[in-house]
């Protein structure tokens, strides 16, 4: 079973709105940084966006200040990425993760339980 499941992605224009999902089934939800990542073919996954499930800040890239938001539903064990104004250069593959902890440290690598992603396309 596929522990997370990312969905919401899609193709709008430059402007457009997006609202990402990520649906933690049959996973350890408490106690952990979740976060978005994206990856475009050729280059690193980069952290979008990152929250502790206890309650507390959000983290985002400067790349997406003020345009992304995160958010979660604990009841639901379910994340959020909300996405306005986008631009061409957020087209990419988008995942959640997550590490234990409170720390939402950036770097990909010490995330686990990656989804299968959802693609995001904006054009201009």
């Amino acid at each position: 079973q596929v522990p997370v499941v990312e969905s919401g992605g899609g193709s709008v224009q430059a402007g457009g709105s997006l609202r990402l999902s990520c649906v933690y089934s049959g996973s350890n939800y408490a106690n952990k940084c979740v976060g978005w990542f994206r990856q475009v073919p050729g280059n690193k996954r980069e952290q979008v966006a990152a929250l502790f499930t206890g309650g507390g800040g959000t983290y985002y890239a400067d790349s997406v200040k003020g345009r992304f938001t995160i958010s979660q539903d604990y009841a639901k064990k379910t994340l959020y990425l909300q996405m306005n104004s986008l631009r061409p250069e957020d087209t990419a593959m988008y995942y959640c993760a997550d590490r234990l902890g409170s720390w939402c440290h950036p770097s990909s690598l010490t995330y686990t339980n990656w989804g299968q992603g959802t693609q995001v396309t904006v054009s201009s």
